[in-house]
């Protein structure tokens, strides 16, 4: 049997699944096919948690060098989601292992997170709830929004959930400015924006919104210096990944309000603190990395990656493999020669 560990944090406390569908019966119904749940719930992927399995469909536990140490089975990482930063990519090049992730499951669940957390912030939703509980009824216009009509939006990342988001804000009608060394610009044009510098986006936009990876170069990509750069009244969002934007100069830049507000779905550390003082400041919303938790996309993201553990147990390569050099890697062409093998009839 092509075997399939499922990792554990994908169930709630009670042993169900949180997210609902998550496509799960595609490999019920796979001849040659068996999946379980791995028995432990880790946060880091241990040899014996992958020793079984020849794929692994993967929420949040990181897969590092150690976790691969002596792999002779495992050929496939799926991960639920299009970020990868809790996977050592070299590591499993280094040992026939593919990468998939599921770009077509979460480009729109992400794009209608981030409009969300735009307009939450904009018109101040969370201190306006805040302030109709606490009977504060006649303070309202203490606390007025921003109109977005008009005003300028900036991206930092021009991929596909960055695309998605701005044709769902087009109607909108804002002017739309994009950072991304690695777009062109005929791909900006398509989507009606215009690619800038870093320093120009920032201190030009009344909206941030950031959408880049987490990489070395990304890392602190918004420092304290890139926060002076913008508008006392701007906002930033950041749906991506928390260490992208330094968050102790974050703090600094609401606490003393340089900047107008933040939306925040990830954070430095998580999960974060109880303590962190960002949870104290009326000018921050803040979600536990779970805004675009629906269930479109349990079953966008959950179907995509069974669909690429089929593909691998066929002998496939997906085509949303991440680390495409490892096709060459010799273990893992004679693994996916054997598991063509056994399907053919």
């Amino acid at each position: 049997m092509f075997t399939v560990g499922v990792t554990r944090d994908f169930l709630t406390p009670e042993g169900e699944l949180g997210f609902g569908d998550i496509g799960l019966g595609l490999l019920d119904d796979a001849e040659g096919v068996a999946w379980e749940f791995l028995p432990d719930d880790v946060t880091e992927l241990r040899p014996q948690d992958i020793a079984p399995y020849d794929a692994l469909l993967v929420l949040g536990p990181r897969i590092t060098r150690a976790t691969l140490s002596g792999n002779d089975r495992l050929s496939l990482v799926a991960r639920f989601g299009v970020g990868y930063d809790s996977v050592d990519v070299e590591a499993c090049t280094d040992h026939g292992v593919l990468l998939t992730i599921t770009p077509d499951g979460v480009r729109r669940p992400m794009g209608v997170a981030t409009l969300t957390a735009m307009l939450a912030l904009s018109h101040r939703l969370v201190a306006k709830d805040r302030l109709t509980r606490a009977g504060r009824w006649h303070d309202r216009l203490d606390w007025m929004g921003m109109g977005l009509t008009g005003r300028t939006l900036g991206v930092v990342g021009l991929g596909n959930i960055a695309t998605e988001f701005l044709q769902l804000a087009a109607p909108l009608g804002m002017r739309v400015l994009a950072h991304d060394p690695y777009a062109t610009a005929e791909h900006a044009a398509r989507v009606g924006a215009e690619l800038v510098d870093l320093d120009t986006l920032l201190s030009t936009s009344d909206v941030v919104s950031i959408h880049c990876a987490l990489t070395e170069e990304t890392r602190h990509l918004i420092d304290a210096d890139k926060l002076r750069l913008m508008r006392p009244t701007g906002l930033l969002l950041n749906l991506s990944r928390g260490p992208i934007v330094d968050e102790r100069a974050l703090t600094d830049a609401l606490r003393e309000r340089r900047i107008g507000g933040a939306a925040l779905d990830v954070f430095e550390e998580e999960p974060t603190d109880p303590d962190n003082e960002l949870l104290t400041l009326d000018n921050v919303i803040v979600t536990p990395h779970a805004l675009c938790w629906t269930d479109e996309l349990a079953w966008g993201n959950g179907s995509s990656a069974c669909r690429s553990i089929l593909e691998v147990a066929s002998g496939l390569v997906p085509e949303t493999v991440v680390n495409k050099q490892v096709a060459h890697h010799p273990e893992l062409n004679e693994r996916l020669r054997t598991y063509s093998e056994r399907r053919t009839p």
